[in-house]
């Protein structure tokens, strides 16, 4: 082996920075992994130049071992960040304030498997390992070589466990929001062509393989993130038609795909996009109809949201939708929405919209972004979503099936996925959440690809944070990969792994009861873990699995 080759194996929640040393991190060479479970650890690589050497190598990268035909092999690349965090609300427990390269990008690997050094920089490679269902349980060893010709220059083996136990469902409701528009814009394919159809499918089943379970349908185009009279690219699943008489004729053809196509990739629960503008509910979304012939929007801003054109559109469209539903047997999978983030001054508003629709939707579930206590207490929202910073009050006066989202800077000591945040930090939500026994988590951005109220599309990988506005991370999970796939994200790993281990959370409390794990916990912390005070060490959360996987095995 090459003396000027450095190589260590380490966790998934390491974040290698170029200009950090690798003797400063971790090694960790021994995983246990349930057999319905994705194995995913790090490899730091420096190459120090030798005397009158390159400054600058390549290698292959080879993977042996027992289990090396299910293991991938990908790059951790640092992308660009002008805007990591805003450091007049976070606190300063981050990895980096300033703007720079931060780890996150997980693309696969170029120059036919090959990885290229540039002198004493720490790049790191992602290993990630998928056995069959049923895989025998035992102990196997995986090596990572880098081969120059025929010869290893440097390698570095694990020790996989596989434990014969696997996790149970995931309970949670997961939604990242899902923007068909991003994926077509980015591409620059028609809405809704087979390609596009394709895309969507690529995007989906990474979606799902991370534990996203819910996913934003476009029956009509979102109105998010859309400025005051401005417009997103229409991707509307409903074809509807105007009759002569003031009508409408709805076609599900469109929608029936989606909802199939979603079930087949792993998708359990749909969500309705908001029938009222965001901030306040004061218009109707676009809506897009075919009137003598021709292809017309025929609601958006200019439309009053209690204008009676669109009261007597509602109360034609919201019927066949949820009738739609019903024969396709989702509907009691399905969560509706009124308007996004409504605030204490805009009650009444809110008020009006729920009323409108409450009707049509019979008992299915509302749910919204709401955070102000004094709005629920009044009786607005059964099932609201409150951010982690103003969620207290709803857990302490017990609200049933509560939600939960983040967005942004949330403010001090709040999780989040920024890019300048520990990985550690980012996973840390799957135990909040267990302990506070919440139904379901929301967030905005799977692949939001705009910048700020959608005036322009961006370069996800060159502006991070959505051109300055929301921290580096926030915006989006998976990038949009020049082969048509999504790319993952250290982020979106982070958060797949807090799901699973509110996985081995509820297996343990099936084996030993719920106070008894929730001992655990709190023995390992040395403390009552909440949504702002919890450990932010990578090795808290490696304790605390060795100490379930433990509990349940004597169990």
């Amino acid at each position: 082996m090459l003396s000027n080759i450095q190589i260590k194996s380490m966790s998934s929640l390491e974040k290698c920075f170029l200009d950090e040393a690798l003797s400063d991190k971790d090694e960790l060479t021994h995983f246990t992994v349930f057999q319905n479970q994705r194995l995913a650890y790090q490899i730091g690589v420096v190459y120090t130049r030798p005397e009158r050497g390159k400054n600058y190598a390549q290698y292959k990268v080879r993977v042996l071992g027992d289990i090396a035909k299910y293991a991938t092999v990908r790059r951790v690349v640092c992308t660009p960040s002008t805007f990591p965090c805003n450091e007049g609300i976070c606190d300063r427990k981050y990895l980096r304030f300033k703007p720079g390269l931060f780890p996150d990008l997980l693309q696969p690997l170029h120059y036919e498997h090959s990885i290229r050094l540039i002198s004493d920089l720490l790049n790191a490679l992602w290993v990630e390992v998928k056995l069959p269902e049923n895989y025998p349980a035992g102990t196997y060893s995986l090596t990572v070589e880098l081969v120059e010709g025929e010869g290893a220059v440097a390698s570095q083996t694990v020790d996989v466990r596989v434990l014969d136990e696997e996790l149970p469902p995931q309970r949670l409701i997961h939604t990242e929001w899902f923007y068909t528009d991003c994926i077509a814009d980015h591409y620059k394919t028609r809405v809704f062509s087979e390609r596009h159809w394709k895309l969507i499918e690529n995007f989906l089943r990474r979606a799902t393989e991370n534990g996203i379970n819910m996913i934003l349908t476009p029956i009509f185009t979102p109105e998010l993130d859309t400025y005051v009279g401005g417009e997103r690219t229409t991707t509307q699943l409903l074809d509807i038609t105007v009759t002569e008489d003031g009508g409408y004729i709805f076609g599900f053809e469109r929608v029936d795909r989606w909802i199939d196509l979603c079930l087949s990739l792993g998708v359990k629960y749909f969500e309705i996009p908001h029938f009222f503008t965001q901030w306040g509910a004061k218009a109707a979304p676009k809506f897009v109809a075919t009137v003598k012939g021709k292809k017309k929007k025929i609601f958006g801003w200019e439309t009053d949201a209690h204008s009676d054109e669109y009261k007597n559109f509602l109360a034609q469209l919201i019927p066949a939708l949820v009738d739609f539903l019903e024969k396709k047997g989702v509907a009691r999978n399905t969560f509706f929405h009124i308007s996004d983030e409504p605030h204490l001054d805009q009650l009444e508003q809110y008020l009006k919209c729920k009323e409108l629709i409450e009707p049509y939707i019979k008992d299915y579930p509302i749910i919204d972004a709401l955070s102000n206590y004094e709005f629920y207490e009044k009786g607005v929202l059964k099932k609201p979503v409150p951010s982690i910073r103003n969620i207290t009050p709803f857990i302490e006066n017990k609200v049933e099936g509560l939600w939960a989202y983040y967005c942004g800077d949330s403010g001090p000591n709040i999780t989040g996925r920024q890019f300048a945040m520990p990985a550690c930090r980012t996973r840390i939500l799957g135990v909040q959440l267990w302990l506070n026994n919440i139904e379901g988590f929301l967030h905005w951005g799977y692949n939001f690809y705009n910048n700020y109220r959608s005036y322009d599309k961006i370069d996800p990988f060159l502006y991070t944070d959505a051109e300055f506005f929301v921290p580096s991370g926030d915006s989006f999970l998976v990038y949009p990969g020049d082969d048509g796939t999504a790319w993952e994200s250290i982020r979106i790993n982070a958060l797949r792994e807090a799901m699973e281990d509110m996985r081995l959370l509820d297996l343990c409390a099936e084996r030993i009861g719920r106070e008894a794990t929730e001992a655990i916990v709190t023995d390992t912390a040395g403390y009552n873990i909440t949504f702002t005070e919890y450990p932010m060490e990578t090795n808290f959360l490696n304790r605390l699995r060795d100490r379930l996987i433990e509990a349940v095995e004597q169990a």
